[in-house]
């Protein structure tokens, strides 16, 4: 299991107590404008990459779920579907017959979960989008003690993945803190059944993905052959995202390495396979060393010039000569920036949204979630860990 940071062998001692790092979170200035602006907006779930790692229905989720049958957990058993897959995946793998019927057994034993078809759903409509509260949620006392002991735990691979991939240690940290709160919530869910019912179960009411995940199931299949792991015993999300950094399946194959140098790679129990993953996770989606994530800028009052600036959403597709034109005005550091950007919006409930320009290093982080809200939200953790890393005696 993920190790807990309540046993970590020393406390920070300049964190004593939440007084304390409020205190010294006031003095830094931890408003969004110091990490990427002023602030407000709840996450924006349209095709992510996964979906976020709590095992607890939401209120969103509960409101969304009229179509689900909330009923008890069913095991798959001999159904035609499961087992044709177990045979077509163990053929098309070249599995000897003990493993295709390995594989046909540990098929039967998965269950068919209502409350994941239910979670899968996507949230009620209509819910004003807030930022600042969307924030709240990850830049707050608890997290960022323990993100501050994982990055004195952890500091000599944070920085060793900074040197090797260029992704800053802040940025690795911010991350694995909003996806995990450092390994404390990896999610309670067998993930062979939460693939399961989602390949082969999937709720109506949306658009249907099974076709992904019985794709992730064959890898998560895959991943278990090749590490040894026993797939009724792995725990994740309900969509099947495991360990540290919550890496689907299909990631974990293509992205995840071997970063503590074990000869194995292990996101559920090794946090410096997950820093390395991280990182070069993010250095195979773009990632460009040394690029800032996000400038400043000011939009045009004309409804229409804003409405072409937003239309790519996070997509960097403007040159400053474009963005000039429609009437946008970058900050002066945006002004040195060389390569495309993109016009991101953050609402703030009934306030005014606060507006931002996002580099292609912004659209890499996106690439992990597809969501501004949440991008902003690791870089915003992370900057606010190397501040208060900063600021210690």
């Amino acid at each position: 299991m993920p190790v807990s940071f309540a046993n970590c062998r020393r406390p920070l001692n300049h964190l004593k107590s939440t007084k304390r790092l409020l205190a010294v979170l006031a003095g830094i200035g931890l408003a969004l404008g110091v990490a990427c602006g002023p602030a407000n907006a709840a996450a924006n779930t349209t095709a992510k990459k996964k979906p976020t790692n709590t095992s607890k229905p939401t209120k969103a989720h509960k409101s969304a779920a009229g179509k689900v049958n909330d009923k008890a957990p069913q095991p798959f058993g001999q159904r035609p579907e499961p087992m044709q897959f177990a045979d077509d995946l163990a053929a098309a793998q070249g599995w000897d017959e003990a493993a295709r019927l390995q594989l046909r057994q540990q098929l039967a034993q998965a269950k068919s979960m209502p409350v994941v078809q239910r979670l899968i759903m996507p949230a009620a409509a209509g819910t004003a989008k807030d930022w600042a509260a969307y924030r709240a949620r990850f830049v707050e006392p608890k997290r960022l003690q323990a993100g501050l002991e994982f990055w004195e735990r952890h500091a000599a691979a944070l920085a060793r993945a900074e040197s090797q991939y260029g992704v800053p240690a802040e940025l690795i940290a911010g991350l694995i803190g909003v996806e995990t709160f450092y390994g404390q919530i990896t999610g309670g869910f067998r993930v062979i059944d939460a693939l399961a019912t989602l390949a082969f179960d999937f709720p109506s009411g949306r658009s249907d993905r099974s076709p992904f995940f019985r794709s992730e199931l064959a890898e998560f299949i895959k991943l278990c052959q090749r590490e040894g792991l026993d797939p009724l015993n792995v725990k994740g999300s309900f969509a099947g995202a495991m360990g540290w950094p919550q890496f689907m399946p299909s990631s974990w194959n293509k992205y995840a390495i071997d970063f503590d140098g074990d000869g194995h790679v292990d996101l559920l129990n090794s946090p410096a396979d997950a820093i390395g993953s991280v990182a070069h996770y993010l250095a195979e989606f773009g990632w460009k060393p040394g690029m800032p994530t996000h400038y400043s800028l000011a939009m045009p009052v004309e409804t229409s010039a804003r409405a072409a600036l937003l239309a790519p959403d996070i997509k960097p597709t403007f040159s400053l000569a474009q963005l000039q034109a429609l009437g946008a005005v970058p900050s002066e550091a945006a002004m040195e920036h060389h390569g495309p950007l993109a016009v991101v919006e953050l609402q703030n409930g009934s306030a005014a949204p606060s507006y931002w320009l996002g580099s292609e290093n912004f659209y890499a982080l996106t690439r992990y979630n597809w969501s501004s809200y949440y991008a902003f939200a690791v870089i915003d953790l992370g900057r606010a860990l190397a501040d208060l890393r900063k600021a210690r005696p």
